[in-house]
């Protein structure tokens, strides 16, 4: 399963584990990258301290390549911006935002840069300024939301950049969804959901089993009114959210009722208050396994569908 990026990357597969805020520390970074994935610690809105221990102790655990998302409305953006560089991480992934204002620091440190972009002119500015790759994220997966789905995005993204190869993510949860990545022209992908319920990601049992448990029709997007859209499996607070959102109430009143509501559900296992972050794909979950378990079955699925296509190694 070798393509343009396990070479870029210096992987064994194609697959990338999404940077979830408060789910991507370093024991499940470790185990992705362990398992021939690339691992990824989710900065999110962590000081810089923070980063840097989890980078430190994802090193005691694998020698394999690994990441750091960068979410750039955090306050602390610059700091891990400077953390990444002078630890030499091998790749950077960045989300809610633009990178360019760091580009020249990683690219100097030797970084890899790979964007996540939810439209093909970001896409384009992305490789213009010495993006190594981009992520086309559609509207399926789980967190902070686009509006565009990923089978319409990703042949759009891949049309539009020249050199840099395109990695695919949301709704994507199975070796079929990677066949039908490959054949949309990506040549790799992120996963998201699938990692959160894996033995080594350190998320409460509660919110493992709510992903597990996930039927097709159990994901909503709060926030479409505030300019913030978040996909998140459904209970009281997303009831009452976009009952509250129907009404007309103010951000300021919104954004109260979802304050911290991640850390609820992914530390203290709150379903009922909590932000279950999930993306459209979670009623294919079915079980517990391990990150090497489900690297393998995802390889596994996807060489049986893409065997004789030619369209990797």
């Amino acid at each position: 399963m070798k393509t343009e990026i396990t070479a870029l990357l210096g992987t064994e597969y194609p697959i990338i584990q999404g940077g979830m805020a408060w789910v991507a520390e370093y024991h499940l970074a470790a185990a992705v990258s362990e398992a021939g994935g690339l691992g990824i610690i989710g900065a999110a809105n962590a000081p810089a301290a923070w980063v840097r221990e989890q980078i430190h102790k994802v090193r005691e655990l694998t020698g394999k390549p690994f990441g750091v998302n960068v979410m750039l409305m955090s306050p602390y953006a610059a700091e891990v911006a400077e953390v990444i560089a002078e630890e030499k991480v091998p790749v950077v992934t960045t989300g809610a935002g633009n990178p360019e204002k760091y580009m020249e620091l990683w690219k100097n440190a030797g970084v890899k840069v790979i964007p996540v972009v939810a439209s093909t002119a970001l896409a384009k500015r992305m490789e213009r300024c010495g993006a190594d790759a981009v992520i086309a994220e559609g509207c399926e997966s789980g967190g902070h939301v686009g509006e565009t789905t990923t089978m319409a995005l990703v042949p759009q993204v891949v049309d539009v950049v020249e050199n840099i190869p395109v990695i695919a993510a949301g709704g994507i949860g199975d070796g079929r969804g990677i066949a039908a990545a490959f054949m949309l022209g990506a040549r790799g992908v992120q996963l998201g959901t699938c990692f959160v319920a894996t033995k080594e990601a350190q998320v409460h049992e509660n919110y493992k089993q709510a992903i597990i448990k996930a039927k097709d029709i159990d994901t909503r997007v709060t926030g479409r009114t505030t300019g913030h859209p978040v996909r998140a499996l459904r209970n009281q607070m997303t009831k009452e959210y976009l009952k509250k959102e129907a009404e007309g109430a103010s951000f300021e009143e919104l954004e109260a009722m979802t304050l911290g509501s991640l850390r609820k559900a992914v530390l203290e296992g709150d379903i009922r208050n909590g932000s279950m972050m999930a993306g459209q794909i979670a009623g294919l979950v079915k079980e517990e396994l391990s990150c090497k378990d489900l690297i393998d079955k995802l390889v596994k699925e996807t060489d049986a569908l893409l065997k004789g296509t030619g369209i990797y190694e």
